[in-house]
């Protein structure tokens, strides 16, 4: 991740860093204030580029103007956002992981490379290396169902009828017309195409571990 400070659209000092938080390639763009200045924040989404942009109110109509005079820009919401990164497969820190969570258990493992692994010099080492040699009790999986929503929280049941898990995000996936979500379950159920029950207003309905993301992604990558 690379970043640079700016002028964009006329507004000074925007910090602008290559990262996204939709599934899609894009960029974010911070612009610094000082102490008692008020902050307001749009989120435009494209086809092709993502753009979180948090500038002071007294720049905000400016910046918004200029970048919906693209076609293609569109405004979205926290709502919108969400479902883009769930669809995704990214985790919202606090729901679907927190300081209790650890990288192999939330499905992560692929953030520590060789040298770290080797080295064991990060917080958490100890514990954290010998469960990518071996096993957890439980992992983070996605899992789509038809019926209603799934919604944080609802317990996931084996097909059996007993509890495994549960959800930490769900909701219906506009790309797909389908529901999706992720949750935490033992790792003998953690295997893609596994069929699982979620409940889900006092139903139970059926469900299935499905690979994340759930939508391809568009990262543009260095080669």
């Amino acid at each position: 991740m690379t970043s640079a400070v700016m002028e964009v659209f006329g507004v000074p000092s925007c910090r602008v860093t290559r990262c996204g938080y939709t599934g899609e390639d894009g960029v974010e763009v911070g612009q610094g204030v000082g102490a008692g200045q008020r902050w307001t924040r749009a989120n435009t989404h494209g086809p092709l580029v993502s753009t979180q942009i948090s500038v002071p109110v007294a720049g905000a109509v400016r910046l918004a103007t200029a970048l919906l005079g693209n076609p293609e820009v569109k405004l979205a919401g926290l709502a919108a956002r969400d479902s883009l990164r769930l669809e995704a497969g990214l985790c919202l820190y606090g729901s679907d992981i927190d300081e209790h969570t650890t990288p192999v258990e939330g499905s992560l493992g692929w953030t520590l490379g060789r040298r770290r692994r080797a080295a064991m010099d990060f917080p958490g080492a100890a514990v954290i290396v010998p469960q990518l040699q071996g096993k957890v009790q439980r992992r983070r999986v996605g899992l789509t169902c038809e019926g209603a929503p799934m919604r944080p929280h609802s317990p996931i049941l084996s097909a059996e009828g007993t509890v495994i898990g549960a959800v930490t995000s769900g909701c219906p996936s506009p790309c797909l017309k389908r529901n999706v979500a992720m949750g935490y379950v033992l790792s003998e159920y953690s295997r893609p195409g596994t069929p699982l029950l979620v409940q889900v207003r006092r139903q139970q309905q059926v469900a299935v571990v499905s690979k994340m993301p759930f939508v391809p992604t568009n990262y543009y990558t260095l080669k």
